[in-house]
């Protein structure tokens, strides 16, 4: 059995991320190259609004198996960045044990 460094596994969650936010909200226009991990995710950055906020925090709880928490200055801090939600996602997984 192979380890993944942590780097590598923190690279390749942060692409699964981009591509899940394309996925679930319908971004064909871009690609997970087009979507920068440390790029703000709302306002000037990648454009989303709290709609997609929800879609997108739904979609992490079902593809994850991660509970957020309804807290909006949580949330904010979270939703920053792809590199901030998948520090989060990593968080999670590991309270839970995965």
């Amino acid at each position: 059995m192979t380890t993944q460094d942590p780097v590598s596994a923190q690279a390749a969650l942060e692409q699964e991320i981009a591509q899940l936010i394309i996925d679930t909200l319908n971004l064909e226009h871009l690609t997970t190259a087009d979507v920068a991990v440390d790029q703000p995710l709302f306002g000037d950055g990648l454009g989303l609004d709290s709609v997609d906020a929800l879609e997108l925090a739904l979609a992490l709880q079902k593809h994850y198996a991660i509970h957020i928490d309804s807290d909006v200055k949580e949330s904010r801090r979270h939703f920053a960045t792809v590199a901030s939600l998948a520090a989060f996602v990593r968080e999670q997984r590991s309270a839970c044990g995965d």
